[in-house]
């Protein structure tokens, strides 16, 4: 081996990263010890960004493609090394490859309830997850607000910052839509959007974009889940006194099933007993609601001889109803009563005037 494979072999000409794994987001390029020559070529792939950094301080990006690395296109390492025109040795740099594809699928959920005021329930306590997926928008600002100059940084780094910035801005993203608590279940889409973009003004500031964000579910606390059912089961019913009606005649079909039952014969003896009485009432009102004309007239009562009359032959005082004197034995005359011929009301015997409407008697 001669004197140049040496030199040659302290000296790198090509430069490219392939990611192997599902969760990197930064890696370092190792240059073991060696120098980076004056146009080697440089490979960014699809999804990717490279980074030089000198002693610390951000240099310059590359996006996608395929570059020959010289003072034409390293301007500010250029500037930052202080090369003269035309310079053309090795240099040392660090250099960073960013994975810019989207990480998906990751979970979030609420630890502790989240409180929320709420137009039909007042103040209430709600629990959600879901799942997220981001991206890194701006390679700079990445570098300089999160993984700084780390030799591997994956997204375990940053994903618990963004599930508590989730977590922290989803109730006010809530109390903002103003979705009642009904009808969050039905509004799943329309949240998650509105929640995707209140949550990105504050991820962008680590250089990062939540390319998506769902709600897969917002529970209530228990009672307030039982009110629910509640109104539900109010609104099925409808009217009370139609469902009534309705349970009597189905312990009475039931009742039906089981004529040799005990249980079943008590069933249909109580449901028939219910239906018995509110078809009393229903007849009952219907009487009360009959006009007061169309009431039958009251039957007129047998004459009968009033108590301790005299005898119209002796003048014995004869017992009431007796036909005979039983001293004299001379029939009795027993008066008749009269009927008022304008209100139809019996007057006792011999009256000349009705008691009730005064009306002149024959």
């Amino acid at each position: 081996m001669g004197i140049l494979d040496i030199i040659k072999g302290q000296l790198i000409d090509v430069i490219e990263w392939t990611d192997s794994s599902a969760n990197t987001m930064v890696h370092k390029y190792d240059m073991n010890g060696k120098e980076i020559m004056m146009g080697a070529q440089l490979t960014v792939r699809e999804s990717q960004a490279a980074i030089f950094v000198n002693e610390g301080q951000l240099a310059d990006v590359y996006t996608p493609g395929r570059y020959e690395l010289t003072t034409q296109n390293m301007p500010i390492l250029t500037a930052l090394k202080s090369w003269k025109f035309g310079f053309n040795s090795p240099f040392k740099s660090d250099l960073y490859f960013v994975n810019t594809k989207q990480f998906m699928d990751r979970k979030w959920g609420t630890t502790n309830p989240v409180m929320m005021r709420d137009a039909d329930f007042g103040m209430i306590r709600i629990r959600a997850f879901g799942s997220f997926s981001f991206r890194v928008k701006d390679v700079a600002t990445f570098m300089k607000e999160v993984f700084g100059t780390s030799a591997l940084f994956t997204v375990e780094g940053v994903e618990s910052q963004l599930k508590s910035m989730v977590v922290s801005g989803l109730s006010d993203a809530i109390a903002q839509s103003k979705i009642p608590a009904l009808d969050l279940a039905a509004n799943y889409v329309e949240l998650s959007q509105f929640c995707m973009q209140a949550l990105n003004a504050k991820v962008e500031a680590l250089g990062l974009t939540l390319s998506d964000f769902n709600i897969e579910n917002i529970s209530l606390p228990e009672e307030v889940e039982k009110a629910i059912d509640r109104r539900t089961s109010m609104g099925v019913v409808g009217d009370l006194n139609q469902y009534t009606q309705f349970q009597a005649a189905e312990a009475m079909r039931e009742a039906a099933t089981a004529p040799n039952s005990m249980a079943g014969m008590g069933m249909g003896m109580g449901a028939g007993v219910g239906m018995g009485n509110m078809f009393a009432q229903a007849m009952g009102m219907g009487m009360m609601q009959q006009p007061a004309q169309q009431a039958a007239p009251a039957q007129p009562a047998a004459p009968v001889a009033p108590a301790g009359a005299p005898c119209t032959g002796c003048g014995q005082v004869v017992p009431a109803g007796s036909k005979f004197c039983p001293n004299c034995g001379q029939k009795q005359e027993v008066p008749q009563a009269s009927f008022c011929p304008e209100c139809g009301q019996q007057a006792p015997a011999g009256s000349k005037f009705c008691p009730a409407c005064g009306t002149k008697l024959g």
